[in-house]
């Protein structure tokens, strides 16, 4: 059984989660990490990372395989186990997808969250740390976004769902009393990325001989941040609960609720991302311009002072140095010799 050092991660097959789950562990904490490897990408991967986690940290990382919108299944995996924080990374994720299979959101961002929550309160866990995303600004035209911005216009299902899970948190920091920290992820790359991300995507294609889709013709703006970075700033977040001292936090609650943007706070254009790719991959992009895809924004752009101000959160990775240290770790994994 783990002692209250343990941290519990859902979504801990899932890029972030994985990545979170090697840093906590690495500092000498033990996890216990639960994921439903759903196949919403391929499973393989998400295996993959389960597989370094268990080969290198054999002692203290646990995984169960278990539904968390499935209440009663997420007990039954949870019984007997102690831990003494949470960081509730699963989700569905992807804006595209919420057109295509919204109950699959509805499922795992609204019910999962209230179960998660419910875990909280039941263990009455010291600190819950949430995935929220900077979906949930819609089309604010306000660059760049801060966390006392208008977030009540999303354009996507999947942004109103990470919304709605803000919101519910924000009751139970009030009825319960509950320390909850909102992370507001600005848009997440690096090795064991995701494949329905635009960097995998791309890589692939290039890689292949193919054309890349370059939305909205290529005028698109993105706060890349490099999955190290993120990473830093969770645990930073995760080591300082907010206080129950009703004194107002970030995004404005004065209950035990805050609410960071998480991000590099520098916005690349899509077009420098897709020459720094080329660079990395010795390949030229053949480019296959379109239009703007429904659900989705022109520009992302994290005011992160907040963050910085509370945990210390300085970003420190360009795209110039992360990129080509996600394009040799995709090189590797696909076993892609070198041009």
């Amino acid at each position: 059984m783990a002692d209250d050092n343990t941290v519990l991660i859902t979504g801990a097959a899932g890029f972030i989660g994985a990545a979170l789950a090697k840093a906590l562990m690495d500092r000498g904490q033990p996890v216990l990490g639960i994921d439903n490897l759903n196949d919403y990408y391929p499973v393989a991967l998400k295996q993959a990372r389960l597989a370094t986690l268990r080969d290198e940290f054999a002692d203290r990382f646990a995984f169960e395989q278990v539904d968390f919108s499935d209440h009663a299944a997420l007990e039954k995996a949870l019984s007997g186990r102690d831990f003494g924080a949470i960081v509730h990374l699963g989700a569905q994720a992807g804006v595209r997808y919420s057109l295509e299979n919204p109950r699959a959101y509805v499922a795992s961002n609204l019910a999962g969250h209230v179960n998660m929550l419910e875990v909280a309160r039941a263990r009455q866990v010291p600190h819950m740390v949430y995935a929220s995303s900077s979906s949930v600004y819609g089309g604010n035209e306000k660059l760049p976004f801060t966390v006392e911005d208008r977030a009540d216009h999303p354009v996507s299902l999947y942004a109103a769902t990470k919304r709605a899970d803000e919101l519910m948190s924000e009751t139970y920091a009030h009825l319960f009393r509950i320390p909850l920290t909102g992370l507001r992820f600005f848009t997440v790359y690096g090795p064991w990325g995701r494949p329905d991300m635009a960097m995998w995507k791309f890589a692939e294609r290039m890689f292949d001989g193919r054309p890349i889709d370059v939305y909205n013709n290529g005028v698109m703006k993105r706060d890349f941040t490099y999955i190290d970075d993120i990473v830093s700033g969770v645990i930073g977040c995760l080591d300082r609960p907010p206080a129950d001292d009703g004194r107002p936090k970030a995004g404005g609650s004065v209950k035990p609720h805050a609410l960071y943007n998480i991000g590099n706070n520098k916005p690349e254009q899509l077009m420098r991302l897709i020459e720094v790719l080329e660079d990395a991959c010795g390949v030229k992009a053949i480019r296959n311009m379109m239009p703007m895809q429904p659900g989705d924004v022109t520009a992302t752009y994290a005011d992160i002072d907040a963050l910085t101000r509370d945990t210390g959160y300085r970003p420190t990775t360009p795209i110039e140095t992360g990129v080509p240290r996600f394009i040799d770790w995709y090189r590797a994994y696909h076993r892609i010799q070198a041009r």
